[in-house]
């Protein structure tokens, strides 16, 4: 995919978002409409990629693929194979049901929270309080829900993995050839990280689709000094944002990249105003409604003052640095690949044989690792901006390109060089084989042997906060004009009964029936008749002999 192609289908993916959350806000997210709107994008895409589809069907079916050069290259060959291999994995993966922790808590549940509803709205409570921040990818799945279910909404995720290595082995043709550009992408897509988030409906991958083609568009305007690169890097940023808003922080290590550019200050600022401008309006709708809603742009962050008493300027030690690096690339659960870890002080000590563009491209890494340990160290005990790897996996891409650009440099042949691609391909492989491992449970329901509803009841966490209704008791129990309230609940994706939950439910709401969970009857529920236990589940649905209750 060439550079504006990529350029294109970035706003594109944008402009798509921001009409469902127009249709959210407008009350009128029924299916038909989504149906149109996402016709409409398709078919738009399809015109606009009219040529480039046209030369793929026409490499294909004349054969001409047969005779390519990948056929000669052994190292292309070998690195395309590896790459096939880990999205046939993660495919795997992204098409059996959801079990990761937060798609099930707000991921996917704010999606088809606002579908059953038909609009976008706020959702009071300290249980959904992520209903306010921007969500430019989760409303995504809300087609994707329309269209195929979660499957759908993890494909979409996985689907911004691919375009991102696609993106970064189009921006490291500017520095390397073919096999070594194949190289970063393999880096970047043989971590643990990114193989697992191509499984699940988080949005760090749709957030790193952004960020690389945002960067990708500032490094071209630092080449040609046009403005209006610029201007699209601050666009792209903007959606970034409006994915995660802690994608903020890159809006400051653009700033500071401007700063540095040797220019007039004139200028300096000018741009300055650009890139905080139009980054600012691409997210403004978001915090106009959490402003609105909340009386907080930015809500929850900056809701307790309290929360930042972890504050330590203990971070500036070096020891507790490298303490952090080294949980981030050995001991998380999902960790970073090593490679990433062992190259940090080569980049440090090459960085002046560095050309000026990848100068840059290595001080948005630095200040990207420097403020994810910033936040990482002092935020522990607050749960909005502490994420683990996957929070500086957005910056990835611009290490992988870098580290494969030094590799790149080695003696042809050298035992540098050759020990540097044996690591990666090792990484590779082992991330394949783990994943394969992992995605051994995924194969009796992928091949028909398992439902959906036995594969949930042996895998979903249910001490942990997830439901399903193993043995359809609501299903054929629970009618359309019954509202159960929910307490002791936490994941409510998989719930498909009229529900309201404690944690926003308010004075004089009707329900009829009282599910608790992992936990002891309330006392103002004890006169109840308790008419179903589950002992998978560990929920208790109370009755009060049909009688509707207010709150």
């Amino acid at each position: 995919m060439q550079r504006r192609n990529m350029f294109t289908l970035a706003f594109l993916i944008g402009i798509y978002a921001n009409l469902i959350f127009a249709l959210g806000l407008a009350g009128l997210l029924y299916k038909n409409y989504i149906y149109f709107i996402s016709i409409i994008f398709l078919l738009t895409t399809v015109v606009i990629f009219k040529k480039s589809f046209l030369n793929y069907f026409h490499f294909i079916l004349s054969g001409k693929f047969l005779k390519i050069k990948i056929n000669r290259n052994r190292s292309l060959l070998l690195l395309a194979t590896l790459l096939l291999l880990q999205l046939a994995i993660n495919f795997i993966g992204a098409i059996s049901p959801e079990l990761a922790f937060d798609a099930l808590w707000y991921h996917l549940t704010l999606p088809k929270i606002y579908l059953l509803n038909n609009y976008i709205f706020h959702i009071p409570g300290g249980l959904l309080y992520y209903s306010d921040m921007p969500k430019l990818a989760e409303l995504l799945y809300i087609p994707s829900l329309v269209f195929g279910g979660d499957a759908f909404a993890k494909i979409t995720h996985l689907l911004f993995g691919v375009v991102s290595s696609i993106a970064i082995y189009r921006l490291s043709r500017k520095f390397l050839d073919k096999t070594f550009s194949l190289i970063s992408v393999v880096i970047f897509y043989g971590n643990l990280v990114v193989a697992w988030q191509s499984t699940t409906a988080y949005v760090d991958l749709a957030r790193t689709f952004f960020e690389i083609v945002a960067l990708w568009g500032f490094i071209e305007w630092l080449e040609t000094k046009k403005r209006g690169r610029l201007i699209e890097s601050s666009a792209l940023l903007g959606l970034t944002i409006s994915v995660k808003l802690l994608s903020v922080f890159s809006l400051f290590i653009f700033s500071v990249l401007i700063l540095l550019k040797k220019d007039y200050l004139k200028e300096k600022i000018k741009n300055l105003v650009i890139l905080w401008s139009i980054s600012s309006l691409m997210v403004f709708p978001w915090l106009v409604f959490s402003y609105i809603n909340t009386g907080n742009p930015v809500y929850p962050f900056f809701e307790s003052i309290a929360k930042f008493n972890s504050f330590s300027f203990a971070f500036l030690n070096p020891i507790n640095f490298i303490l952090e690096m080294w949980k981030m690339f050995v001991l998380s659960s999902d960790p970073i690949s090593p490679i990433y870890l062992i190259f940090l002080p080569l980049i440090l000590t090459k960085f002046n044989k560095l050309s000026y563009l990848l100068k840059n491209i290595a001080l948005y890494l630095f200040f990207a690792i420097i403020g994810w340990y910033f936040v990482e160290f002092n935020g522990k005990n607050i749960p909005e901006i502490k994420g683990g790897t996957r929070f500086i996996m957005p910056y990835l891409p611009a290490f992988s390109i870098v580290i494969s650009f030094i590799i790149f440099n080695y003696k042809k042949s050298s035992i540098q060089r050759n020990l540097a691609v044996l690591l990666v391909l090792v990484i590779s492989i082992s991330t394949i084989l783990f994943r394969g491992y992992a995605s051994v449970k995924y194969l009796p329901y992928v091949f028909g042997k398992e439902s959906k509803g036995e594969f949930l009841s042996k895998h979903l966490n249910f001490t942990y906060g997830d439901f399903y209704d193993t043995d359809n008791f609501f299903k054929n129990n629970i009618k359309k004009s019954d509202k159960v309230l929910l307490i002791g609940f936490h994941n409510l994706y998989y719930i498909d009964f009229p529900f309201v939950d404690e944690s926003w439910v308010k004075k004089d709401d009707k329900f009829n029936y009282v599910a608790v969970k992992n936990m002891n009857i309330p006392n103002r529920f004890l006169t109840w008749n308790l008419i179903y236990f589950n002992p998978i589940t560990k929920v208790k649905l109370l009755s009060a002999g049909g009688q509707e209750w207010r709150y």
